[in-house]
């Protein structure tokens, strides 16, 4: 019996993407003036109209209208036709300081809030990333790159969105891609047919390798039909709202926090990061195949309250073990994280689209604790 597991990916012309966008942008905008401002903003997109708003507590100033606008420039949306451009939307900002009941505690170095997050990794794929949602990734990245860089698909409009279905064999490895979806923004004088053509010839071989297409391998592209209304104007964004394109595409498990807008104080990004990094570096450790890190926190509370490890059965040694290991190698609480990625530098705008994590141009993707840990696992 064939297993099939299905992932979705997000460009960053899509609207909840472009809010995050503009909400980490914010963010690095801040933290590059003053590298302890603590920053919770959101965004809104629709229509003609940007609203950004949160709390913030910063010695910063920053040109927020100019800066959203500057974000919205970059991902492309540069014409009137689209409804949403960056010359002629409104942006409406309506942020305030941040609640001195929550600063109480995080200024004690404790947990920005409570909560569960999670870290996966898998021998999937050489970024240790679950094959579906690296390859829904490739696709609307790669788009992105044609879109911007090429002239292979001049009609390409910023909104796009990918899937990527993976088949399983019976001990769960997996075999091939049994079908991709790519729904693209395009402009209304081209043909659905053309951008079928195009897709197969320009944007799959980039985008997955060759031997796991083959010719049974289902493709839809655009499967209502058309898509010349997209971006903002086809459906409001918000901050947020893409928390499993944004981690694993549905394997392993999510916490329910977002990331984009937050500083590492808010252990709702900076654990999960934490619990990626450990999580890979005991795959790449060889000490289990797939690798699930659960860490908790109370607001105002430094250390973890708990540490969870589940390798699903492929593990070298006892999950138990492993905890124990983790509890020795790793400083779970924020300020060690922080300290330990650095993650007080405006580094966090590249992040808000394709993906947090399987990029190795993060340091909670470097592979710096497995000599470590495959020494003390021998012990």
């Amino acid at each position: 019996m064939k297993k099939l597991f299905t992932s979705e990916s997000v460009s960053e012309g899509h609207p909840d993407k472009v809010c995050d966008q503009i909400s980490d942008a914010i963010l690095d905008a801040m933290l590059e003036q003053d590298p302890d401002s603590r920053v919770a903003v959101e965004t809104l997109v629709t229509t003609g109209l940007v609203v950004v708003s949160g709390e913030v507590t910063t010695k910063a100033y920053v040109d927020i209208q100019e800066l959203v606008r500057d974000v919205i420039r970059e991902i492309g949306y540069t014409k009137p036709g689209y409804r949403f451009d960056a010359e002629s939307c409104g942006v409406m900002v309506t942020i305030h300081q941040q609640s001195p009941d929550i600063a109480m505690g995080v200024d004690k170095l404790g947990a920005g809030d409570q909560g569960m997050m999670f870290g996966f990794a898998t021998k999937e794929t050489d970024t240790l990333m679950p094959m579906s949602l690296q390859y829904s990734h490739n696709l609307v990245r790669e788009l992105a790159e044609i879109r911007k860089k090429t002239d292979l698909m001049p009609y390409l409009r910023p909104d796009s969105k990918s899937q990527v279905t993976v088949e399983y064999d019976e001990n769960n490895h997996p075999l091939r891609v049994h079908t991709i979806v790519v729904s693209t923004q395009h402009d209304d004088d081209i043909t659905q047919d053309k951008i079928k053509e195009d897709i197969r010839k320009h944007l799959i071989p980039r985008a997955i390798p060759g031997n796991l297409v083959d010719d049974e391998t289902i493709i839809h592209v655009n499967p209502t039909g058309n898509f010349v209304i997209g971006g903002p104007h086809g459906d409001t964004g918000l901050t947020g709202r893409k928390i499993i394109v944004d981690t694993y595409g549905g394997h392993g498990a999510h916490g329910g926090g977002a990331f984009s807008g937050k500083d590492a104080s808010k252990v709702d990004r900076s654990a999960a990061y934490a619990a990626r990094h450990i999580a890979k570096n005991i795959v790449a450790a060889d000490l289990a195949d797939e690798c699930l890190i659960q860490l908790a926190y109370a607001i105002g509370i430094a250390e973890p309250v708990s540490i969870s490890v589940d390798t699903f059965g492929t593990g070298k040694i006892s999950d138990v073990k492993l905890t124990k290991l983790i509890r020795d190698n790793f400083d779970c609480t924020p300020e060690g994280i922080i300290n330990r990625f650095g993650l007080k530098r405006p580094i966090f705008k590249k992040s808000a689209a394709y993906g947090h994590f399987g990029r190795d141009e993060f340091p909670w993707e470097k592979l710096d604790y497995v000599d470590k840990l495959k020494a003390q696992a021998a012990s």
